[in-house]
């Protein structure tokens, strides 16, 4: 996977850079693992805005992802890659030998052609998935279970991996891409490798126009505002006011708003950087 700068035909065009997707090898979707997405603009069910900066945007179809990977010891073919508009990675569409078909994120160096399969006693390798318990110490994994058949939730985006450093009792120790070293039971699954579009922290959209079409209005910042709008607000010309903070006057950049007695902080043997 690599990104293309474009030539600066346009205006638009001039410090654009966009993903090549030349690992993508399939555009029409599977229609079998589509689902509507409604959009809410930002409104709540009242009808009033809630969340600002939300709005307009292309019509998706959202894919239906396997996060829980909980078909074992059935070989799935990898059918094609393709592009997914609801996440920055990649998805891979699996074909099982009994006919179903699923998604998966799709690990770097997964292939068409390629046969995958999860269970307890499959070997640890690239887009396999596994419990911790069986996966070797050293292991770069991705889509890590926090409970056991819940699913997983940690390190799916692009370029993202989790290390397995070591095993404690029923626990296994992960160095999560935060930075923070985090205790998972051991029964939790976790698929082999590294998240694939690694380049995509590269991407540049080149024009405002671009944030449009994925939804995204244009945001002012509170410093420009009044001081009725925002903490930040008011003053005599371009007065940039007090410590940064939220329009609800939470304070910013570099403020811990972590709960301090939360009930997970016992699992987390060093903090996130």
């Amino acid at each position: 996977m690599a990104v293309r700068k474009l030539k600066p035909v346009t205006p638009g065009q001039r410090h654009k850079i966009i993903g090549a997707f030349d690992t993508i090898t399939e555009s029409t979707p599977e229609k079998s693992l589509l689902e509507p997405i409604k959009k809410s603009g930002g409104r709540n069910s009242s009808g009033r805005m809630t969340m600002r900066y939300i709005g307009g945007g292309h019509k998706r179809k959202y894919r239906i992802i396997d996060f829980k990977r909980d078909k074992n010891d059935v070989e799935a073919l990898v059918k094609s890659i393709q592009y997914d508009p609801n996440r920055s990675a990649r998805i891979a569409l699996l074909e099982y030998t009994d006919g179903e078909k699923r998604y998966i994120i799709a690990p770097v160096g997964l292939k068409v052609g390629q046969t995958v399969v999860s269970g307890d006693s499959v070997a640890p390798e690239i887009g396999n998935a596994l419990p911790l318990a069986k996966i070797p110490l050293g292991t770069i994994v991705h889509n890590i279970e926090l409970r056991p058949g819940q699913g997983g939730v940690m390190a799916r985006s692009a370029g993202t991996y989790a290390q397995l450093l070591s095993r404690e009792g029923k626990y296994a120790i992960l160095k999560l891409p935060s930075g923070e070293s985090r205790m998972v039971l051991i029964t939790c699954k976790a698929t082999v490798g590294t998240v694939g579009n690694a380049e995509h922290n590269l991407e540049r959209s080149g024009k405002a126009g671009r944030s449009r079409w994925l939804g995204r209005r244009p945001r002012n910042r509170g410093v420009v505002m009044n001081p009725v709008d925002h903490p930040m607000g008011g003053g005599e010309g371009r007065a940039s006011g007090g410590h940064p903070r939220s329009r609800k006057g939470l304070l910013a950049k570099g403020y811990k708003t972590r709960t301090p007695k939360k009930e997970s902080n016992k699992y987390i043997l060093e903090k996130r950087k």
